[in-house]
């Protein structure tokens, strides 16, 4: 592991140490507990639900997608997202992870670097259109502040900045065969994906902006379910808060955690937007820090199981492929 991951991993941690301990350790880990082991199982089950709309984003950007079972994506995603939540990895770990598993459960190499990498964009896309909204929450329902000004200001602009990214890589997609295929080589080195291959199926997955039209809808439906998961975590733990106040911290949330890509786990990353966010809705920041402690425990609940099935499928396979005698 580099020096550098771990020196930001140390120092997020260090941040969501010290914000539970100035908002009092005390509150937090009441209002985490007050959720109760039935109710910790609600938010455990109501994520794998998730996964299976995360994993049909993903499986219809394919023109031959009768071909790959739903359950290959399905499985894929939940790799790389138990990934990017508990291994000390940036995003770009667990995107990689995640399209070793497409591998493993039949996908081409080739078909599971180009779709990764417009699943991800489409998700990219989704996603600004989810600040967006939760933009718009916050300017019509937020205390009218110096401070708030100041925050819709510079989200708006990194907004903008988000979304040229998305058109730029689209762009680059469906014109730079000689990049994404260098770029594909490069990250699936192990898998032996062409470069030729590569730009065959991202020609092939954008002759049709109608099934990329429809992984975005699905993926902004995901944004949206998450947004509700977490509004049942606050109302587990004693939160009165409304469904839109919700959505509008958990957009921006996780534009914080997008902007924090490089930082493992977005260990602090998390815990100081919640913090922050939480209050401007009338909600205390103990209450936001617990929802963060949750959704922590959820993680590591569901993803190291997953991460260990993983590693032993990854183990058979190289069983398989080991000669003998």
């Amino acid at each position: 592991m580099k020096l550098r991951i771990v020196v930001i991993a140390a120092l997020g941690a260090a941040l969501a140490f010290y914000l539970v301990a100035v908002v009092g350790i005390g509150a937090v880990f009441s209002a985490a507990v007050a959720v109760g082991w039935g109710g910790f199982a609600i938010l455990c089950v109501y994520v794998l639900g998730l996964f299976l709309v995360l994993g049909m984003a993903w499986r219809v950007l394919l023109p031959d997608s009768r071909r790959y079972r739903l359950w290959a994506f399905v499985a894929a995603r939940m790799v790389r997202d138990a990934a990017t939540e508990v291994l000390p990895f940036s995003q770009l770990g667990g995107i990689v992870f995640g399209a070793r598993t497409a591998i493993l459960n039949g996908v081409a190499p080739a078909v599971a670097f180009a779709s990764t990498v417009v699943d991800v964009t489409t998700e990219l896309l989704a996603q600004v259109v989810f600040v967006a909204l939760g933009l718009a929450i916050l300017s019509q329902q937020g205390p009218h502040t110096s401070f708030a000004a100041s925050l819709i200001t510079a989200l708006s602009v990194g907004l903008g900045v988000a979304a040229g990214g998305c058109a730029l890589f689209f762009a680059l997609q469906r014109r730079s065969v000689w990049l994404t295929g260098k770029l594909a080589t490069r990250l699936l080195r192990g898998a032996g994906a062409a470069s030729t291959a590569v730009a065959a199926t991202f020609d092939e997955i954008h002759r049709s902006p109608a099934r990329i039209g429809l992984a975005s809808a699905l993926h902004f439906a995901g944004w949206m379910a998450s947004a509700i998961g977490t509004w049942i975590a606050f109302r587990l733990i004693g939160a009165h808060v409304g469904l839109l106040p919700v959505l509008a911290i958990e957009s921006l949330v996780g534009a914080a955690r997008s902007v924090a890509a490089f930082v493992p786990n977005a260990l602090g990353v998390q815990e100081a937007a919640y913090a922050v966010l939480a209050p401007l809705f009338g909600v205390g920041a103990e209450f936001g820090l617990a929802v963060s402690l949750l959704k922590r425990a959820r993680d590591i609940a569901l993803g190291v199981p997953i991460l260990l099935v993983w590693h032993a499928a990854e183990g058979q396979r190289a069983l398989a492929r080991k000669p003998t005698g």
